[in-house]
């Protein structure tokens, strides 16, 4: 390829970059996006997108190309990244070794050899440093000063694709944050173990839908509307919610109106997490053969986050210690959840549940030492 063919083609890819970018908001993901899109008009090796952390001073990166699972974090003023963030300039190095900046450490871990090094500081829309693109090894020669420009100009793109996306996750975190505050409002009147139950049928929602194959974006959607499942339970008299024993049929009609009182409570939600707990709070004591409550709604007529969550929900408050009954082992819980399939619960979500046992049992037993031995809660 000659140098015009070359530099078409980089255009073509930039222009690319732009669209692709912009349509991710999730932070993770379009770290990741980046990184691979970044390695491929540089025609390099590797490349790592370092994030400032202005609280500890920092630079972090989840996306280091060639490190698994690792989150990286480094002083912001330490090491190639360090130079190119805490002075705002260009880190040209064409040879690793012979450069005082350069730790070998992890090439030493890692079996790989680091030859070449190029570092870009990325600055939002004021000037301000935001973190560094570092790129290594260039699969030809050394990196020039078109590849400093290019990616200079990758950096000014992304950079406001990186803060819409930090925007966006802090405003979901704001929103996760006040469903869990609003889920241990309605949870503290009834249990001791407020926060340990919320915690699991989280988690277990969650572990479930991965079980049975839903989408990444699905999977978090019951993580996080899980926990406002019984927030209909600040309509219910205290007489009743707080009664330390088991209640009588009279008082358990009218305990089973939390699913009804949940449902209007979030009824007139207008965000899509805060719909999906609204399903979850009215539908969750269904059954799948109809001999559930609110409505006997049956089958798929009840909301899949509803299904999955019924298994939770089930699942955590046998294994849970109640002054009215002793805590289920989980495969004691495992074999109920089994026999109800088809009746009480989707075959479906029963599956996804058997899949994800051994994970669910993980935490339930990291957790079970510390469960209070008394609760007033009523499932």
């Amino acid at each position: 390829m000659d140098k015009i063919e070359e530099l078409q083609n980089r255009l073509n890819l930039l222009l690319q970059f732009g669209g692709v970018v912009y349509k991710e908001t999730r932070l993770d993901k379009l770290l990741e996006l980046i990184a691979a899109q970044v390695k491929k008009i540089l025609n390099c090796d590797r490349c790592t997108v370092f994030i400032l952390d202005k609280k500890t001073k920092e630079l972090w990166s989840k996306v280091a190309q060639g490190i698994q699972n690792t989150e990286i974090r480094m002083p912001s003023s330490k090491g190639i990244a360090g130079e190119a963030a805490s002075k705002g300039v260009i880190v040209n190095i064409p040879d690793a070794y012979t450069n005082p900046l350069f730790n070998p450490e992890i090439d030493r871990v890692t079996g790989y050899r680091t030859r070449t090094i190029l570092a870009v500081p990325l600055k939002d829309v004021g000037g301000n440093i935001m973190g560094v693109f570092q790129v290594i090894n260039k699969n030809a020669g050394r990196f020039d000063n078109d590849d400093e420009a290019v990616l200079q100009l990758i950096s000014s793109i992304a950079a406001s694709a990186i803060e819409n996306a930090q925007l966006c996750e802090s405003l979901y975190k704001a929103q996760l944050e006040t469903i869990y505050r609003l889920a241990i409002t309605a949870e503290y009147r009834d249990q001791e173990d407020t926060a340990v139950h919320l915690k699991h049928v989280s988690a277990y929602t969650a572990l479930i839908a991965g079980g049975m194959g839903l989408s990444e974006q699905e999977i978090e959607n019951i993580r996080y509307a899980s926990p406002l499942h019984d927030i209909g339970k600040v309509g219910i008299p205290d007489a009743i919610l707080l009664k330390p024993a088991k209640l009588t049929p009279q008082e358990y009609e009218v305990m089973k109106k939390h699913a009804f009182y949940g449902e209007k409570i979030l009824s007139e939600a207008e965000t899509p997490l805060l719909r999906i707990a609204c399903q979850i709070a009215g539908c969750h004591h269904e059954k799948f053969d109809g001999t559930g409550y609110p409505a006997g709604t049956k089958g798929a007529q009840i909301p899949l986050y509803a299904r999955i969550m019924a298994v939770a929900d089930v699942f955590d408050a046998l294994c849970m210690h109640r002054v009215y009954k002793p805590a289920w082992t989980p495969e004691k819980a495992r074999d109920l959840i089994r026999s109800e399939s088809g009746k009480a619960f989707d075959p479906a979500v029963v599956d996804g549940f058997e899949k994800a046992f051994e994970e669910i049992v993980k935490i339930s037993s990291a957790s079970t030492a510390n469960v209070p031995t008394a609760s007033t809660g009523k499932d």
